[in-house]
């Protein structure tokens, strides 16, 4: 058939159709789109006021029997008007969230958010761009991002980079790609048996959960995740994990990973990533770097020599939703070796087959770096941030939570209740009371604090004891804030003691 003959096959009458007519019931667009808008203005409009007051309110509180009742109600059948939805959830959600907005929520390494994050996650659920791959303006954006993130770390220009949920994903990731790069991709289809030997990882015994659970669902086995000990500031000790390899290697086994942390979970400790990066070097090991928030200290002329030696590093995963404040969530893996990620990851089939051009053109797609094909436009929210408040000012929101830090250093040396039990290097700050076996009241204070609504941090335990854990990542808390912390501390301390 001629192409003349084809087009003329292919010609019909276009129907005819109002777009500004109102859609059936048979949709799920609005049937009045002035009324929706209305509704949706106000619920903006709610949850800026929610933010604008967060001091006004507690840091947490325990959601109420009868509230808790509400989530054990059956699935709904009918339609319901917006508006009753938006008041359910005005009144049953909003005043229970986890309080990670408050200035005076120190729990955890949490994000604080930001109305700018707000909008551009609103903009990307509106656009509904799955950014698995495909030729669409959402994966540039990711590419951009990456492009930034390299810039951040000091990576090369041609790295690659894959947003997921969060720090522990990439640690994942990180830790698959560097076992297929030792034994080679046969192993996608072969499994662990063809290498021949034993794989072995090391980290701090300080490092994050998700690092041994990486090795765990990556097949090498948790009993070979070596957990070096570490020294007094809390960092891993180099020359112990060099004599560990050794006896590894002398043993028949196969060293294959080395994670340095950067910011430790518990204190915020950082390993010496430089002599990490001379020793794999030397041993022929990929080096991952757990950078969850402390990766962001690049972005920081003053903190940046802290964290020197990460740019050396083989891969590196960190959030954007903590010390940047992009919205949860946006966890993101940056890998030096492009070809390296893509080999362990990409999935030929069929249906992702890549056209030349169109939209399923494009040569490498996120997909092809991850395990998720369904995934959001988390490039959007982080790309908003940067571009709204730059990397400078986000810089001195990192450099001050850090100062707020040695502030409460200062402080709680001033009191004679608590003593330090961790060396403040970034923003978190370890303390315990100072009387000895008090493990079950420092528990109380912590509770007290949090139930009574006034401030939220957490607990850990260093050195087999039971310390208060603040960490101070909230992009709105001000020394005023630290010095009411001090004081409602105290009043804790005083509470758990007089009820004792």
């Amino acid at each position: 058939m001629s192409a003349s003959a084809l087009g003329a096959t292919l010609v019909y009458e276009t129907p005819t159709r109002n777009r500004l007519l109102p859609m059936t019931s048979h949709d799920l667009d609005p049937d009045d789109w002035n009324d929706f808008r209305s509704t949706a203005n106000d619920a903006l409009g709610a949850m800026i006021d929610f933010i604008e007051t967060i001091r006004e309110r507690p840091v947490w509180r325990q959601a109420p029997a009868p509230v808790i009742e509400q989530f054990r109600q059956p699935l709904p059948r009918a339609s319901q008007n917006p508006r009753e939805v938006i008041a359910d959830f005005e009144a049953t959600i909003m005043p229970y969230s986890t309080g990670n907005l408050h200035p005076l929520f120190l729990g955890w390494v949490h994000g604080a958010g930001t109305p700018v994050g707000m909008m551009a996650e609103m903009l990307a659920a509106g656009l509904n761009a799955n950014c698995g791959g495909r030729n669409h303006i959402a994966i540039a954006v990711e590419q951009q991002i990456v492009r930034w993130a390299a810039e951040m770390l000091g990576f090369p220009d041609d790295s690659s980079g894959v947003f997921v949920t969060g720090t522990s994903a990439a640690n994942l990731l990180a830790v698959v790609i560097a076992r297929n790069f030792a034994i080679g991709e046969k192993v996608r289809q072969e499994g662990l048996h063809q290498a021949g030997l034993q794989l072995v990882a090391y980290a701090s015994a300080e490092t994050h959960g998700s690092i041994r659970q990486a090795i765990e669902v990556a097949g090498v086995g948790s009993q070979f995740l070596r957990m070096i000990p570490v020294d007094a500031r809390g960092a891993i000790r180099v020359d112990l994990l060099t004599k560990q390899i050794a006896a590894d290697r002398a043993g028949g086994l196969r060293p294959f990973l080395v994670v340095g942390t950067a910011g430790s979970v518990n204190a915020g400790a950082i390993d010496d990533l430089s002599a990490l990066a001379d020793l794999c070097l030397a041993e022929d090991l990929w080096f991952h770097v757990d950078g969850a928030f402390g990766a962001l200290c690049t972005l920081s002329p003053r903190l940046k020599p802290l964290v020197a030696g990460i740019e050396r590093a083989a891969s590196v995963a960190f959030d954007f939703h903590k010390w940047a404040h992009v919205p949860y969530d946006a966890g993101f893996l940056l890998v030096r070796d492009a070809e390296a990620h893509r080999r362990t990851f990409y999935n030929p089939t069929t249906y992702l087959h890549r056209m030349p051009s169109g939209l399923g053109a494009g040569e490498v797609w996120p997909c092809d770096l991850g395990v998720d094909l369904s995934r959001s436009f988390r490039a959007l929210k982080t790309w908003f941030t940067f571009q709204v408040f730059g990397a400078e000012k986000i810089a001195e929101c990192i450099e001050r939570t850090c100062d707020l830090a040695k502030h409460l250093e200062k402080r709680l040396h001033q009191t004679t209740a608590f003593t330090l039990c961790a060396p403040v290097t970034l923003n978190i700050v370890c303390f315990a009371l100072a009387q000895p076996d008090a493990d079950d009241l420092t528990k109380q204070i912590v509770i007290d604090l949090q139930e009574r609504g006034v401030a939220a941090p957490s607990s850990t335990i260093l050195g087999g004891r039971t310390v208060i854990r603040a960490a101070i990542v909230n992009h709105r808390t001000t020394e005023a804030d630290i010095d009411e912390f001090v004081g409602e501390l105290v009043e804790s301390a005083r509470r758990v003691v007089v009820a004792k």
